[in-house]
């Protein structure tokens, strides 16, 4: 996910405060709030990741033998990746605040190589047979690979978001 860092310093890197917390619209995001959001919702993942990067992580009993499983997987990948649909934040704790600080690009990368480590510190984790249950919506279990897969699907898909606020009319460059 170094690849989101590189994006988002090359893109929003040289805005001001002002700039990325501008919102299109009254319910519509900033900048700022795109990228609070994927800082958010990562974060939500941390307390699995870290149980496995340990070794003291298995499978609840729904994880090993829900039906969900497959589906739920492309269910969330195919959601994060349709930039068409629009989806309310399945949970107000990863919904940004209105105003968030400036220097939210520098947070940004510091976040995104912590997750990148975090990732990596789960590296002997079985992907295909370690199951997840959804930190927001817990009938949905996915396997490990789909929710690597939703973590860099959904931090591009904000980041597109972004850049579409930054070509919206009304904002300042």
């Amino acid at each position: 996910m170094s690849d989101a860092a590189t994006d988002v310093v090359a893109s929003f890197g040289g805005l001001s405060g002002d700039q990325l917390n501008w919102k299109p619209s009254e319910k519509g995001w900033s900048i700022a709030q795109c990228l609070e959001h994927i800082i958010l919702t990562n974060h939500e993942f941390y307390p699995e990741f870290e149980k496995l990067a340990s070794g003291t992580r298995k499978n609840s009993f729904w994880e090993n033998y829900s039906p969900l499983t497959g589906w739920g997987g492309r269910f969330f990948i195919k959601a994060v990746t349709e930039d068409s649909k629009k989806a309310k934040a399945p949970s107000n704790r990863i919904v940004p605040p209105s105003e968030v600080p400036a220097d939210i690009v520098r947070q940004f990368v510091e976040h995104i190589a912590e997750v990148n480590q975090k990732v990596e510190a789960c590296a002997a984790a079985d992907r295909e047979k370690t199951v997840f249950t959804s930190p927001f919506l817990a009938v949905f279990t996915y396997k490990l690979d789909d929710a690597f897969t939703v973590l860099v699907e959904h931090t591009k898909r904000h980041i597109r978001q972004a850049k579409r606020v930054m070509a919206s009319a009304g904002f300042s460059a």
